[in-house]
């Protein structure tokens, strides 16, 4: 399992569920799409994933998620990382290079309003779920490794300044800063 191959796995999973907006039921096909390979497989996939929410650990992104979120705790922000990893890779790629598109994305703009949280808890276990499927076995200990890098401290300011989220993330705010 690959880079390449993951993105290939949550492709075929949102477009094996009847609404791809349903981030629990993308974790759960790409789930049982990822059982139906070997178990090296899976364990890789565990791996590939860590990788992606370390790639995605960032300051800028952090802030868009506590305005998309109404705040955004440890736990908040990887379950965020989550859901946007279940977007896909055309998305995730692009909302971590800039946070701000964001506000491009339909669901966001149809959640602001009523304040409605993108999490995807789930997403976090599609190779934990995957293993233990086509083994019964949990994953291997040790199976994935996470290096968070340091994260900018140009952005280590106060999210809750709405001026300055305003000034870093201008689309993104305008929808969820008052």
């Amino acid at each position: 399992m690959d880079t390449e191959r993951f993105w290939t796995l949550i492709a075929d999973a949102r477009t094996g569920v009847p609404d791809p907006t349903d981030v629990e039921a993308v974790a759960d096909q790409a789930s049982t799409l990822l059982a139906a390979l070997p178990a090296a497989e899976i364990v890789a996939a565990q791996q590939v994933f860590w990788d992606l929410m370390a790639d995605s650990y960032r300051n800028p992104l952090w802030a868009a998620a506590y305005l998309v979120n109404g705040g955004c705790s440890d736990d908040g922000f990887d379950y965020f990382r989550g859901w946007l990893i279940a977007q896909g890779r055309e998305v995730f790629e692009r909302v971590v290079a800039d946070p701000d598109a964001l506000a491009d994305l339909p669901q966001i703009v149809a959640a602001a309003p009523d304040g409605d949280e993108m999490e995807g808890e789930d997403v976090l276990g599609i190779a934990w779920n995957a293993h233990i499927k086509a083994t019964g076995e949990q994953l291997p200990r040790g199976a994935g490794t996470i290096r968070y890098p340091d994260l900018d401290p140009d952005w280590g300011f106060d999210f809750d300044d709405e001026a300055e989220m305003a000034r870093r993330l201008p689309r993104l705010a305008a929808l969820y800063v008052s």
